[in-house]
Parts: structure tokens; C-alpha cells; sequence
């Protein structure tokens, strides 16, 4: 991984957006993965929103045999994807978020008009950056994934983010990031006094409709 700023398609739902959501994707592949999801989401009375869908580095991934794809951080083998957590991968994509949240603010929209959200992967990186942005940020939206660094996040969050809405959906029958640990992830977040707003779907490790109406709903809330 670089330095340089994350590469990335950006939609806008009409001239001079006041309102961000930088919206990361999961495990293998890239930025394109939830373009779709723009047309679907009933934004009615939102204000301008910049969609930013960056795409994750290049790296080899150890559980699937160091083949190369786009990744936020490595994964090891085994079940558990909290056991030997790749730290140094999840912080340095953590640097990368913070400069695509600078960029944003530096055209113009303030950290409390930015939406951070994410699946699997990209949830995970929603947590980890969002938790310990010094300033208030918008909401975090976090899909079908879990809370890295579990042990040390109540040491490193920022109190600025504390009571930012977090928006959390998974599905019951997923076999990527079992829905127990998401739960234990929503019951810790909940625990540092982070308002959660929980979601179970009859679906695997995916998005379903009756999600991306919920999504709309709450980014109405958050951004309207």
C-alpha cells in the first residue's frame, strides 16, 4: 500500500452536495460493488449527497492463499476473523479514510455531514476509523461485519463520535461473519454509549431489499 489518496467513483445526487457518505466495499472487490445502490435508495428530502466509493488496495490475502485482490486489511486462516488480526493493515487503511474525509471537508462539507459506511470489510473499516475520528461525524453505516480491535476500542474512541448514529444490519443466515459476532460487536459498541440501531434480515451475507429501504430511511434521518 501507498500513500497517495485512494482512487474512487463518485456520484452526486445533484449539484453542490452538502452531504457525504463514503461508502467502502467488501473482501475482493472494489468501489463499482455499491454504485447500484444509489437508484434504489428512496432519498426524498435529502439534501445533495456526494457518493464516494473507494476502492481498497492491492494485497495478498493469507486466508486466500495470498492470491492478490483488493483488501482493507489481511485476513489470516481460520474461522475466527478476530483471532491474529492484521493491526498494522487496519490502521494504515484507517489513514487512508482519514484523507478521503479531508479531502471532503477541504471541498467544503463539514466531518458532521459525513457518512461513513461499509460492508463486511468495509464495515469493519467504518468502526475502526469512524470510533476515533476526532470530530462528529454524521452516522456510521455498517453492513454485514463486525468491530475490529475489540480489545483496545475503548481506549482509542473518540469522545467526539460517542453519540453519532450507527446504523447496523446483518443477515441471520450469514456464513461469512456469523451473526454472533456482529451481535457481540452491536453489545459492545452499546456498552461505550454508542447509539445503535440494529437490523436482522432473512438473508446471508448480502443486501436485500427490505435493507436498502431501512438504509434510506435512516439516511433521511441522519442527512434530511
Amino acid at each position: 500500500m501507498n500513500d497517495a489518496l485512494l482512487e474512487s467513483i463518485q456520484i452526486d445526487t445533484a449539484p453542490n452536495p452538502t452531504v457525504a457518505v463514503i461508502w467502502m466495499h467488501g473482501l475482493g472487490a472494489d468501489g463499482s460493488d455499491f454504485v447500484p445502490i444509489v437508484r434504489e435508495l428512496d432519498l426524498t428530502g435529502c439534501p445533495a449527497i456526494r457518493f464516494v466509493f473507494p476502492h481498497a488496495p492491492l494485497m495478498p490475502v493469507t486466508m486466500n492463499g495470498g492470491y492478490v485482490m483488493r483488501s482493507w486489511y489481511d485476513i489470516a486462516l481460520g474461522e475466527d476473523l478476530t483471532k491474529r488480526e492484521d493491526e498494522g493493515g487496519l490502521r494504515h487503511s484507517q489513514q487512508a479514510v482519514e484523507q478521503l474525509i479531508a479531502r471532503e471537508k477541504a471541498r467544503g462539507i463539514p466531518a458532521s455531514r459525513i457518512v461513513l459506511a461499509g460492508f463486511s470489510q468495509g464495515c469493519a473499516m467504518t468502526l475502526q476509523s469512524g470510533l476515533r475520528h476526532p470530530e462528529p461525524l454524521a452516522g456510521l453505516l455498517c453492513l454485514s461485519g463486525y468491530l475490529p480491535l475489540a480489545g483496545v476500542v475503548a481506549a482509542e474512541a473518540h469522545p467526539a463520535n460517542q453519540a453519532t448514529p450507527v446504523f447496523m444490519a446483518h443477515g441471520r443466515g450469514d456464513p461469512v461473519v456469523p451473526l454472533e459476532r456482529a451481535e457481540a460487536s452491536r453489545d459492545l459498541l452499546r456498552s461505550f454509549g454508542c447509539q445503535v440501531e440494529w437490523h436482522e434480515y432473512p438473508m446471508q451475507h448480502s443486501v436485500c431489499m427490505e435493507e436498502i429501504e431501512d438504509i434510506g430511511a435512516w439516511l433521511k434521518r441522519v442527512l434530511g
